[in-house]
């Protein structure tokens, strides 16, 4: 498993493990009961705290992505099909939403913005 840590950015770290892990498992790098590197092996290998690797692990569990089996170790969890559509929802939700600030901060007005994602969707 490859992540890259980018300490010069605004999102916290256990943020950025998060979101590099949620992404293998939907583009199906990481693949259903796949086990993760321990917690320890992981910090060691970022050189970051266990705890931050700890942090996100739990995250990546409360949203459904992985499975922690005490003593055996953290496993992607079955493949949630709703769970991976939602998260692909938000992800285009969030870029619309920057795309609507973009063209506001360059004056364009909500018809202008209308006509531009209809003439998009033509293509």
């Amino acid at each position: 498993m490859h992540i890259i840590i980018n300490n010069s950015s605004m999102q916290p770290i256990y943020e950025q493990i998060v979101n590099q892990i949620k992404a293998a498992i939907m583009k199906g790098d990481l693949k259903e009961e796949q086990i993760l590197p321990s917690v320890r092996s992981l910090a060691k290998d970022l050189r970051i705290s266990a705890l931050t690797v700890k942090k996100a692990y739990d995250t990546l569990e409360e949203h459904g992505f992985i499975v922690t089996v005490h003593g055996k170790g953290s496993f992607v969890s079955c493949a949630n099909q709703e769970l991976m559509l939602e998260e692909k929802r938000k992800e285009v939700e969030n870029d619309m939403e920057m795309a609507i600030r973009k063209g506001r901060s360059c004056g364009m007005n909500n018809k202008e913005l209308t006509e531009l994602f209809k003439l998009m969707l033509e293509e």
